[in-house]
Parts: C-alpha cells; structure tokens; sequence
C-alpha cells in the first residue's frame, strides 16, 4: 500500500509541473482532430484514414511555407545547411554496453504522432509539394516544437515518428532518391523530440501500400521492391548516422507479413502463400539491419527496431518468423501492435470491455512476448489504445482500466508501450492529454515517477495490480475446456456491428441489439447457428468485414473431424456460396470455416476437406460486394468424423 501511496503523491507533483510548464503552449487552430489507428488485421485491426485523404484537402493554400517548411516559395531547397538547428540538442553519444532490454525499459511511455509524416498526399499532390502538405493531409496540425514538449511533459518518453518516404520519391520511374526537403523536415520533427529529451522511432509505414510490390507476379517488380528498400535507408541511414542511441529505426510496420500481398500499387500482387510471407519477411528485416551496418557512423551499433510478422503477437510468436542476424551485440528489439479486442479499441462496435476472461486475455497474449525477451530482445509495442468515438463524449466505458492493466503488463515484463494517437486523447491544440484520469494514469507510468525504483519493484507492484485487477473484474460468459461451442464470428463491413471476432469465444462482445443462436457441439450430427441484425442500430448489418463458422475447442474436443455446410440463409433465403468451404484452425483449438476472411490470399496447407467436390478452396464463400443489407444470417452445418 505504501508504493501505491508515494506513486500518487509523486504523481500529482508531476501533474502540477506538467501544467505549469504549459501555460504557454498556444493554439494550432481549429478543434482537437480524430483519427484511427492505420492497421488492418483479420479479427484484429481496422483501416483508418489509410489510402485516402482526410473530407476535404486539408493541403495548404498557396503563399509562403508553414512553420518547419524548408522549401523555398518556388519548391527549391533553401540555400545553405538545411538540418534542423535543434539537431544541436543530440549530443550523438552511442551506450556501448547498453542492451536493448534495457533500452526498453528507459524508452518508457512512447506515443505515436499518427496521421501525419505518413499521411499519404502522393497520390493527389504529386511529388513535390511542400513537406508539410503531405503532414497535414490527413488533417493534422503541422508538427511544433511545443505539442513534443508537451507530450514529454505527459509522461510520454518516446515518440514513435511513422513516416511515407514515397510521398516525395519517383519510385515509379525507378529513381529512389527521396527529396531532401523531406528528410529536412522529418530530421527537424526528431530535434523537437529531442530537444525535449525523448527517444525517436523512425520507421517506413503503409506508405501507400508500395509493400505489395513484394508479392507481385513480376520478378522484375519485386527486385525493384528491395532496391527501394535498401535505397530508402541508405538515405535515412546516412542522414542520422551521426545521432545519438535514441534514435532508433524500425524496419517496418503491419505490412511486413501477409499485407506484402496487398494491390494498392502492385496490381499483380497476392503471390505469396503464408510460408512465403513469412520468408519473405525474414529476409526484408535482414536487409534491413545489414543495410543501416553498412551506412557506418553510429549506426554501426545502433538500436534497431524489428518488425513483427505483421506486427500480430500470435503471428510474431509462430516458429516461422526469426529475428536477423546482427554484427552488434545485444542491440535489436521487437515490434508487435496491440488491439484486441478490435471491436472495443478501434471500431464502434463494442462499447466496453473489463470482464474476467477480457483480462485474462489481454495477460495471456501479452506474456506471449516473453518469448522474445528470454532470447535478449527487448519488446515495444508500438501501437495500442482506445479509440475515442467522439471527442464530445469522451472514453469509452472502461478505457482506464484496460489502459491500466495494458501499462502494467509492459511494467511486468520491461516491454515498452507506445500508444497510437492522431490528435485524440493527446490533444495538439493544447499540447496535453484531454482526460485527467488518463493523465494521470500516464503520469504514474512515466520513466520520472519510475527512477526512484527498482526494475524488480516496478515489476512486483504492476504483477500484484493486476492480480487485484483479474479477481475483482467480474465474470463473462464462455465455455470451459470440456465444452464445444458453435457460433458465428461476425463483423459488419462498416465495422459497426460485431459479434465474437477472435478464437476466445466471448458472447459478450458483441454490438447492441444482435440476438445470436450458439450451439453445443457433442458430436457427429447436424447444427444450425445463426445471428438476428434486426435489434442493432438501423435494423441490419452491412454486407460483411469478415465472419467465420467456429467451433471452440473443437480441435481438441473433435480431432480430425469435418465441417460440411449443408445451408447458408441470409435474410431468410437460401445464398448460393463460391467456392468450397474447408476446416481449419488457427490456434490448434478453435475449428473453423471462413465465410469471408479478405486477408486470406492463398489457402493454407492447413485446410482439410473431407470429399473435394472440384471447385477451389474459398475463404470467401459470401460475396461482399453484392451481399448488401443482412438482417439475418443463419449457417447449417454437418460435423463429420474424417475421412
């Protein structure tokens, strides 16, 4: 009790300093913005402003550059040394013995400065606009010194920097340089985070989807793929070659892993089985390291951040992906994103979290990680939260206590959280957090309240709150071990509507108004489950984002055992479906059939089907783009011993 006692007591002290340093941060203008995390997973994670441009074009209007523009009116780069004057604030010292689990645990609270140096304008402003054009796209504000200081000033001692390097490159016509403007612009952004003392992560992020190059048809394509790769940081490489350990480059973000198959750019993509994304992965990462080495200088033994395999714990934690081999000692560390449930963090569809088994499931995948940091590896997660569905109403019911037991489980295990934020719970306009539980939360969390103690007592205290946290949060609905239970995973096209997404089979996570018929499984037999749309907002679902027959524990209950779709009726009428279904699994336990899984571009060894009746194997059995308003789903099923 006496820990929790001092943790407050320094907090508030914190709290007062952070507050008064910021009396002066000014206005950038207009109302705190909204934004969603740029990620998509199956039963995972959901597009944001990704591939488009915020409503309306949130570019500048004409006359003389913005604040931290290093463009000339006329487009040209200014005359003389155009690196950012707060890059004097990096003294360019490089921690020899430091290890990169003890980085972690000194980078602290990170914070994401989403929706803005990777705001993807290419495609409507072309390649040489202004730098901060492409930073304000997404509508953002342009990126000032005092939304940095603030951020630190919150408890926030990293800034994860997501940059578009394509915006101002002409990649298409095999020149990979890109502009120096904006290389200027991004250096100066790390001398506002630096000057205010904080760790910077630079990566490459979706990018416009030019990571589906990887996957094309044409070798050609995919050759030009890794020349752009390698080229891209050789130049980030030697522009920061000189800075300091805190600078750390991250070699990629949720596209290094099946998205290498995705068409944004590269039409022809979607090549790659799942083993091959996984090689291919692996050897993109590898480049990654070999090529900052070779750029010399401080980078020859810098921290370097390792893209998961899509950045998903379970996919990162699977035998197939390895971490590269490095000249450096002890100096590479993990990235995994965390956003599950989706419904709850980044989609509308649920409206509150903090069930026994919720938590449970947040401290069983989080431990998962620990596999990484047994090997030496420190781990960041480098994108999480809730997304606030409206600045007006504020957090989502429970959003403190999932943010709680999330920073706890990274103070247990040394791992490093860097929230994901688009002007949304940290606000730009008045350079601090938008809510005083969360700030304070944030503050109790931060590498200043945290000096004083041990890693060991910090360790202890995180695993006894979340010990209390588990025994006091009530119980959900579920199924033990020794029962099989049938259901429809579910989510809406739109995301709004969702009903049990995920192989922890939870009835309760569902949206408002769904009426569902799950069903135990006993054996051989026939099984009819089904969804009722007809009580959510609106009265129907729109088409379908994914959804999955699921059997839980079905894998261990029913070994080897076939699921046959007999029916599928929506809105009550027979729907004739494409292709053929088949049985898998992808946790060993949950047997499933997809009904619409669009991250699935080739069908794994993994799928079983008793009788193949000639037609392809199809994890997409519903059309998605004719199926419209769904008012009723209802899917009837043989359970089969094989063969």
């Amino acid at each position: 009790m006496y820990g929790r006692k001092r943790r407050r007591a320094v907090v508030l002290a914190v709290l007062m300093a952070a507050m008064l340093g910021l009396a002066a941060c000014g206005s950038q203008g207009g109302p705190a913005r909204t934004g969603q995390p740029a990620a998509a997973e199956e039963s995972g994670e959901v597009s944001g402003a990704e591939g488009s441009p915020a409503e309306g074009d949130a570019s500048e209007t004409e006359g003389s550059p913005a604040e931290g523009d290093t463009r000339g009116p006329e487009g040209s780069l200014a005359e003389g040394d155009n690196r950012a004057p707060e890059a004097a604030q990096d003294d360019g010292a490089v921690r020899e013995e430091l290890t990169a689990l003890e980085v972690a645990r000194l980078m602290g609270n990170g914070i994401n400065l989403g929706n803005t140096m990777e705001a993807y304008g290419r495609a409507h402003l072309g390649t040489d606009a202004r730098p901060t054009q492409y930073e304000t796209f997404w509508g953002q504000p342009v990126t000032t010194r005092e939304m940095l200081e603030g951020m630190k000033a919150a408890g926030f001692d990293t800034l994860r920097l997501p940059v578009a390097w394509t915006n101002m490159m002409d990649f298409e016509s095999g020149d990979y340089t890109i502009d120096p403007a904006y290389l200027d612009r991004v250096e100066e952004i790390v001398g506002y985070a630096r000057s205010a003392g904080m760790y910077v992560i630079i990566n490459d992020h979706w990018d416009g989807g030019w990571w589906g190059m990887f996957g094309s048809v044409s070798q050609e394509t995919r050759s030009r793929a890794m020349e752009l790769y390698k080229s891209m940081w050789t130049q980030v490489g030697e522009r920061f070659r000189d800075y300091s350990d805190y600078v750390i480059f991250e070699s990629g973000n949720e596209e290094l892993g099946f998205r290498l198959n995705d068409t944004d750019i590269a039409q022809d993509s979607g090549t790659l089985s799942d083993g091959e994304c996984y090689v291919q992965t692996n050897r993109i990462n590898q480049v990654f390291v070999d090529t900052i080495r070779a750029t010399g200088g401080n980078n020859a033994s810098r921290f370097l951040l390792i893209a998961g395999f899509g950045t998903d714990v379970r996919g990162t934690c699977d035998s197939r992906y390895k971490m590269p081999e490095d000249t450096a000692a002890d100096k590479l560390l993990v990235s995994v994103h965390y956003y599950d449930p989706s419904g709850y963090c980044i989609n509308t569809s649920l409206s509150k979290w903090g069930t026994r088994q919720e938590y449970q499931a947040m401290n069983d995948t989080l431990a998962m990680m620990e596999r990484f940091t047994r090997q030496g590896y420190g781990v960041v997660i480098g994108e999480y939260g809730v997304l606030i569905e409206d600045p007006e109403r504020g957090l989502k019911e429970n959003a403190s206590e999932y943010v709680r037991n999330f920073l706890n489980n990274c103070d247990l295990y040394g791992y490093c959280p860097v929230l994901w934020d688009c002007n949304n719970l940290y606000s730009r306009d008045n350079c601090a957090l938008i809510d005083e539980e969360m700030a304070g939360l944030y503050a109790a969390h931060s590498l200043k309240v945290q000096a004083g103690q041990s890693g060991e007592d910090i360790a202890a205290q995180a695993r006894e709150e979340m010990e209390e946290a588990l025994a006091n949060a009530r119980e959900g609905a579920g199924v033990d071990e020794g029962t099989a239970i049938a259901w429809i995973m579910f989510n809406s096209s739109d995301w709004s509507v969702q009903y049990s997404v995920g192989d922890n089979y939870n009835p309760e996570s569902l949206s408002a108004g769904i009426v569902a018929t799950d069903v135990e499984v006993t054996g051989e037999g026939t099984y009819t489950v089904a969804l009722d749309f007809t009580g959510v907002s609106g009265g129907h679902a729109l088409s379908t984002g994914f959804s999955a027959l699921a059997i839980a524990n079905g894998e261990k209950l029913f070994p080897g055992y076939y699921v046959e779709i007999q029916e599928i009726l929506v809105n009550g009428q027979p729907y004739e479906i494409k292709g053929q279904p088949y049985t898998c699994s992808d946790d060993g336990n949950v047997t499933r059939v997809n009904l619409y899984n669009a991250w699935i571009t080739q069908v794994s060894g993994g799928a079983r089907v008793r009788q193949d009746d000639g037609r392809e194997l199809s994890p997409r059995l519903l059309d998605a783009d004719t199926l419209g308003e769904v008012e009723s789903l209802s899917v009837t099923f043989d359970y089969v011993k094989g063969p």
